[in-house]
């Protein structure tokens, strides 16, 4: 089985601005999927180990394919965590593409599935996002008390909490 369309436009993104000093130009003509407008998200890790993740909850471009080319780029050069994705990483590096579905608000945690669902909190102006089904995430709370760091929300204040599943692809 190839390589996924959307891995391989994230993965083009990212050898092409290293290369080239400019971004990709959106495929023409597009697929029926890649006209669609909306988030994604792209991972990028070296040996199993996260290297850079990147995403949109909406969509914040023209289509999909500008989207994953977008946050590919974001996602290998500021992700605040890590250093920037060097010229001499790229083969060394594989790419996955969430696309994701609706956001859907809850009022429980017992609406949460940590493997099914990724999740954003809410509060007073600070989210934190958590894509679903991800290594070391095994429980509800794990996957709030995340949630939580990531948008640097303190434990006693209330959440707003909204549910989302994702397309993966390797």
């Amino acid at each position: 089985m190839g390589t996924h369309p959307y891995v391989s436009l994230a993965r083009e993104s990212v050898g092409h601005f290293l290369n080239h000093h400019t971004k990709l130009p959106c495929p023409d003509p597009l697929s029926q999927d890649l006209q669609a407008r909306t988030g994604a998200f792209v991972s990028i890790k070296k040996k199993r180990q996260l290297r850079g993740c990147i995403g949109t909850l909406e969509p914040s471009e023209a289509n999909l394919a500008v989207e994953i080319i977008e946050n590919a780029l974001k996602a290998a050069l500021h992700d605040p965590r890590f250093s920037p994705v060097s010229v001499e990483e790229l083969e060394d590096l594989s790419y996955s593409v969430d696309v994701l579905r609706p956001l859907e608000k809850i009022s429980s945690a017992s609406d949460l599935d940590p493997k099914v669902y990724g999740l954003v909190v809410r509060s007073n102006g600070k989210q934190g996002v958590l894509l679903p089904d991800l290594e070391g995430v095994d429980s509800i709370a794990d996957q709030i008390r995340i949630c939580r760091d990531k948008g640097k929300i303190a434990d006693d204040k209330p959440l707003e909490m909204y549910r989302f599943r994702v397309d993966r692809y390797r």
